[in-house]
């Protein structure tokens, strides 16, 4: 099973129930996360010398991504007289920020020009 396919599968056990359009979606994300973080490891370190952080971190910024393009548009204010409606899509969704941040927990300490905690 190549490396894209584990990251799919790990974020299909994360993410639940899903519709087709967005299994379909979160598998073009997986790729994409794993394409992406594979490229920001730093130099002598592969994807399989860490595995199990990789498919964990690229799986997570999956589900993250999702998530945003699930939740792009918030309501903000909704008033029924003199119809006010107002939508914002300048914040992040809190889920995806959790999501986010988990990951880079996990894959800082792999990726090159990073700087990050490992213990105090």
């Amino acid at each position: 099973m190549m490396l894209s396919e584990q990251v799919y599968a790990q974020a299909l056990l994360m993410a639940g129930q899903l519709e087709e359009r967005q299994t379909q979606l979160l598998q073009v994300l997986c790729s994409a996360a794993a394409s992406s973080l594979e490229s920001r490891l730093r130099d002598g370190i592969t994807a399989e010398d860490c595995k199990a952080d990789f498919i964990a971190a690229a799986s997570l910024y999956a589900l993250a991504s999702l998530n945003d393009v699930e939740e792009t548009v918030q309501l903000e204010e909704f008033q029924a007289g003199d119809l006010t409606i107002r939508q914002s899509r300048d914040r992040r969704d809190p889920a995806s920020n959790c999501l986010q941040r988990q990951a880079d927990m996990l894959i800082l300490p792999y990726l090159k020009d990073r700087f990050s905690f490992l213990g105090v």
